[in-house]
Formats: C-alpha cells, structure tokens, sequence
C-alpha cells in the first residue's frame, strides 16, 4: 500500500512538471508568434524613432548658428523660426507671381515630399530594410493615384484639346479603367511580394501606404481643383493658415499662459484666441484686395485661340459690391452711419469669414492631430529640411484640412459650373445624340429670345 500512494504520488509530480513545462512551452510559443521576425525581439513593444528621423527645429545654417550663439535657447529659435517664415512667404509671393501652372507643380512637389516623410516614419517604425520590393510598390502607388486623379481634373477642365486627337480622346474615355488597371497591377505585385514571416509588416505598410495616399494625394487634388475655381479660393485659405500659425505663435510666445492642448503642450489659449482674432481680420482684408483684381478671382481656362490657359474673364457678382439689406435690429446704427438701411458689401467677404473661422477654430486640430502622431512614435519633426519648423509635413498638417474644406464649401454652397466639363460630356456622346442636343438646345435659346436666327 505504502508503495502504491509513493507510485501515485510520483505519478502526479511527473504530471505536474510536464504541464509547467507544456506552459512554459506554450508561452514561448505564444511569445515566438507575436514576433513576425527577428528584427521584433529587439524592437519589443517601445518604438522610439527620435534618432532615426531628423528634426529641423533646431536645426540652423553653420553661419546663422555661429551668429546666434550667444542668445538663449527660446530666443535663439524664435529668430530662426522668423527668418525662414519670412523666407516661405515670399517664396509663396514669388509662385503666385509666376502663375498657375507654377502653383501646381509646387503642390505636386510638397505633395511627394509629404508622403516621403510619412513612409520614411513606416520603414523606421517596422525596421524593413530587406523586404523585397515595398519601397517601390509604395512610389508606384502614389504614381498611380496621381495619374488618376491628376487625370480627372486634366478631363474635366482640358476635355475640349484632349478631344482634338483620337490618342488623346481614347485616354480619355477610357481614363478611370486605365487608372483601374495600374492600381491592380500593383495590387498584384504586393501579394507576390510577400514573404513568410513577414506577413504582419508587409500588410501593415500596404495599410500605412494608403493612409499616407488618403491624407497627401487626396488633398492636393482638391488643392489643385480649388486653384481652377480661381487663384483666390487657393490664396485666402493658404494665407490664413498661415497667418493663424504665425500669429498663434506670437501671442503664444509673449502672452501664452494657459496650456490649450496634452498632445502639444506648447499651445496655449491666450495663442489659440489671439491668432483667431488676427486671422479673421487678416482674412477680410486679403479677400477684399484680392477682388480687386479679375487675375485673382477668374477661373482658369483653356484658350483654344491662345493654346493657353486664361484668367481673363467678367468678375461674377460673388466678387462684386452688392447691396444688401440688414436686419432691423441693425438698421438704426447703419441709417446713422450710410444714411439707408441697406450696405454694400463684396459677397466674398462673407465666404472668406466663414473660411477664416474654420482655420482658425478647426485648422488648429490638424496640426493637434500631427503633433499625437508625431508623440506616438517620439519623433519631434517629419524631417528637417526647413531650420526653425522641421519637415514640410509639419507646415502643412493643417493646409490639407483646409483644402477639403473650401473643396466640399464651394461645391456646396458656391457650385460653379464648369463649361469645360459640360463640353466634354457631349463630346463623349454619339454624333446623332450630339446632333439632337444642338437642336434643342438651340429651340430653347429661341423662344426664350437669348438666341435670334436669321430671317429664311
């Protein structure tokens, strides 16, 4: 009996010893399958990229460093900051100047810089150095959306030349299936791509990749749409963020007293509530300049005459004094002052307060949003290639939101039809239904007296 319970006994501890190391076993397993490969057991489960990606905050030129040596750090920054501010807005002078075409390369380059910056974060936060070829099918993506996107508004605003040749008017109707076709050209390329054990990093980069399409390539086409409404729908809004970055860092710099925001400590309320204010005042007074002058609110067309893209045009009444009655809790103050109760006012100055409180009341969020992006992985910058402010991600965090804003504004409350949109609709129409259109069209024109025909 005595040998039985020791038996029994043992039995148990054996048992009990396999099962710790079952366990054991099992957690290491568990353990070995979070890694997706051996570059995650040094990475664990802290991603701390500050000296992987540069910043640009405090960086400077040799020569302007030398010289500055000797203020504090706070000041120090503060002139490099100035300095290159002033350095961008005349650059962006300098590009209006040189006119639309102009304003849409340098959107297409900032465009490409952004998503270079946002991938270079992706490759530093999975470490994929080896993995067979994501940093070109990234690169063909952003090709790709380009070429889809750039094309539509190339249809919708150049249908009319585009039409003028059969290759051209091929690439035309059969634009969104070409464009088709290249995306699923590189969506087969990425699942040949991958590799075993890699599995979770290369699907997170294809994931990473297209957030980065979403948030770059997507607003630079609405900026570029915006631009074809006329150069003031691009100038007013870039200026005021703008204005509202410079102006919230100044009151910031002097006044600032209560933190504003966790994710970006820095920003205060007293910079938040004064930048406001300096941006709708700016923003009234830059679009009541702007409609002075048809270069800045004519829409951009094509020429057939010229071969060229025009600004030329009749100012429409959206940039023009137009007399408005007030309300009648108003009308005592304003007969004092005018003598009647109505005012006249440029119905743009209107648009242009509703676009100013915008930046500056959710503008700022754009850059909140960049700041909690940039603390998730504990980088300071996007990059370092402009001294004072880091990468051009980080000046134009909030423009991108600014853009879908006046995009989806004037297509809501604006719509301005496009001619060149309509033309290109009937081109793609059969010669009889072309021909069935003209005559009732023409029909309409003449019993509403807008057309006269000539006596048989």
């Amino acid at each position: 009996m005595a040998d039985l319970r020791k038996r029994v006994t043992n039995n148990k501890a054996t048992d009990v010893d396999t099962e710790t190391e079952n366990e054991g076993f099992n957690q290491d397993s568990d353990a070995n399958l979070d890694l997706d490969s051996e570059d995650d057991k040094s990475l664990g489960n802290k991603v701390d990229l500050s000296n992987t990606i540069p910043s640009g905050t405090d960086k400077a030129p040799e020569l302007l460093d030398a010289t500055l040596s000797s203020l504090p750090p706070r000041w120090r920054n503060w002139v490099i900051r100035g300095i290159f501010t002033w350095v961008m807005i005349f650059g962006f002078a300098l590009m209006i100047y040189a006119g639309p075409l102009a304003l849409m390369l340098v959107v297409l380059a900032v465009q490409v810089k952004c998503f270079a910056e946002i991938i270079n974060i992706g490759y530093a936060v999975y470490k994929i150095h080896g993995l067979p070829w994501f940093r070109s099918l990234s690169w063909y993506f952003l090709i790709t959306s380009n070429y889809f996107f750039y094309g539509e508004s190339l249809v919708d605003y150049f249908g009319v030349v585009d039409n003028r040749t059969e290759f051209l008017r091929a690439l035309v109707k059969y634009h969104r299936f070409i464009s088709f076709s290249l995306y699923i050209g590189g969506f087969v390329w990425f699942v040949l791509s991958l590799v075993k054990r890699y599995y979770m990093k290369q699907f997170s980069l294809f994931a990473w990749t297209h957030v980065a399409l979403l948030i770059v390539v997507t607003q630079s086409y609405l900026i570029i749409r915006n631009i074809f409404q006329g150069l003031i729908w691009f100038i007013v809004p870039v200026s005021m963020i703008v204005c509202n970055d410079v102006m919230a860092y100044m009151f910031g710099f002097f006044f600032g007293r209560t933190p504003l925001i966790k994710l970006s400590p820095k920003k205060t309320w007293e910079g938040f509530i004064g930048g406001g204010f300096a941006t709708v005042i700016f923003g009234l007074l830059i679009s009541y300049f702007l409609c002075q002058y048809p270069f800045f609110v004519c829409p951009i067309e094509f020429n057939e005459e010229l071969g060229r893209m025009t600004l030329d045009c009749e100012p429409s009444p959206l940039f023009r004094p137009q007399e408005y009655t007030v309300p009648a809790s108003l009308a005592p103050v304003v007969r004092m002052v005018t003598g009647k109760n109505t005012v006249m006012i440029i119905p743009f100055l209107l648009h242009s307060l509703s676009m100013s409180v915008f930046s500056s009341v959710i503008g700022p969020f754009g850059g909140f949003f960049a700041s909690g992006f940039k603390r998730a992985f504990k980088i300071k910058d996007f990059g370092d290639i402009i001294p004072g402010h880091g990468g051009i991600m980080d000046r134009f965090d909030c423009q991108y939101l600014m853009a879908t804003f006046v995009n989806v504004y004037i297509s809501s409350f604006i719509r301005m039809d496009s001619p060149q949109k309509l033309l290109q609709q009937i081109y793609s129409l059969k010669p009889e239904l072309q021909l069935e259109l003209f005559t009732a069209l023409r029909d309409s024109l003449t019993t509403r007296g807008i057309l006269q025909l000539p006596a048989p």
